[in-house]
């Protein structure tokens, strides 16, 4: 399912920089200290008294295998200024998943998050085979399955390891945007409004209405891959940019009506244009919201969502389903 084109991009390196010390900031980067922490920690919070405890649990083990290896993490190649230029010129995502070659180091690191893993799990988890057979796949194989799962291509995937080799591509989109940032504020080109990740190119997971400063109230959209914000107008579908058809719906109490302060963190917002919805987090009502974590979370919203005839628009690597009718065109 094609997803809008790009739009050229329209804002100079100097123009971002006057609007993010003056308005508020396109763009947010992942903070490669405490991204992945944050995330494996709010994994641990809703596991408790949860129906997928046990997966979240051991998602959580994952994430923090993430943040121990990202400081060690091998220098690999970042973009040239020649790349850097081009992507501008082409108005393209300068890391683009489809673009950019991946570094064999990814594959290494993959491995080494694993082992740590299994290092963590007790030695009667039936995590244990899983785990261990994504560490046992060959180079060839996996690059193969990286390629499927990067493309949205769920035809030929092995959805069971999936989340595993998608924490390894996290691990290693992270390093890369976060290294590629150390070259100047402005490497990155934002685009406004749009529906993909400015630095990967990928789906984002859910968006965030965000607290505080000149973020308060705005709403940004979360790559699923590098965990990259970036601004996106509210009330806008997130899939085909109308602002026609915009409703939400929430898992809410009886009294939140009356009671505005119980209304729900995570809504799903829906258009009756496209069908499509996305998972909107609010962080004034819950500010410790993740949104991979909540997202994983909250399936039973997407149950529910799904029952009344909407397709999600977005993505979460960590727990991927099958749909033969999402493969993209020519898959």
């Amino acid at each position: 399912m094609n997803s809008p084109e790009y739009q050229p991009f329209q804002h100079t390196p100097e123009e971002i920089a006057l609007r993010s010390s003056l308005d508020v900031p396109l763009l947010l980067l992942p903070k490669r200290g405490s991204v992945f922490a944050d995330r494996a920690l709010r994994l641990r919070q809703k596991a408790a008294d949860h129906a997928m405890r046990d997966y979240l649990m051991f998602m959580a083990v994952v994430c923090e295998a993430q943040h121990a290896r990202l400081p060690q993490f091998p220098q690999v190649p970042i973009p040239t200024q020649a790349q850097i230029d081009a992507a501008a010129h082409e108005g393209t995502a300068l890391l683009a998943t489809d673009r950019w070659p991946r570094d064999p180091a990814w594959r290494g690191e993959l491995r080494a998050l694993l082992a740590q893993v299994l290092q963590k799990l007790p030695a009667d988890s039936p995590a244990r085979a899983g785990v261990q057979a994504v560490m046992d796949i060959s180079d060839d194989m996996l690059e193969q399955q990286a390629d499927r799962l990067l493309a949205g291509i769920t035809l030929g995937l092995d959805l069971a390891a999936a989340p595993l080799i998608a924490a390894g591509l996290q691990l290693y989109w992270v390093h890369l945007v976060t290294s590629t940032s150390q070259l100047g504020p402005t490497v990155f080109r934002p685009r406004e409004n749009s529906n993909r990740c400015p630095c990967c190119n990928s789906a984002p997971t859910a968006s965030l209405t965000r607290v505080g400063g000149k973020q308060e109230g705005q709403r940004y959209l979360c790559c699923s891959l590098c965990g990259t914000q970036w601004l996106m107008e509210r009330v806008q579908c997130t899939h085909c940019l109308s602002d026609k058809s915009v409703r939400y719906r929430g898992l809410q109490p009886a009294d939140a009506v009356a009671d505005p302060e119980k209304a729900p963190a995570i809504e799903a917002e829906t258009c009756d244009a496209c069908k499509h919805y996305l998972k909107t987090m609010h962080m004034a009502r819950e500010v410790h919201v993740e949104p991979v974590a909540d997202d994983l979370a909250s399936l039973t919203l997407d149950l529910l969502v799904s029952e009344e005839g909407y397709i999600r628009s977005g993505t979460n690597l960590l727990l991927l389903f099958g749909d033969p009718e999402a493969e993209p065109e020519g898959a």
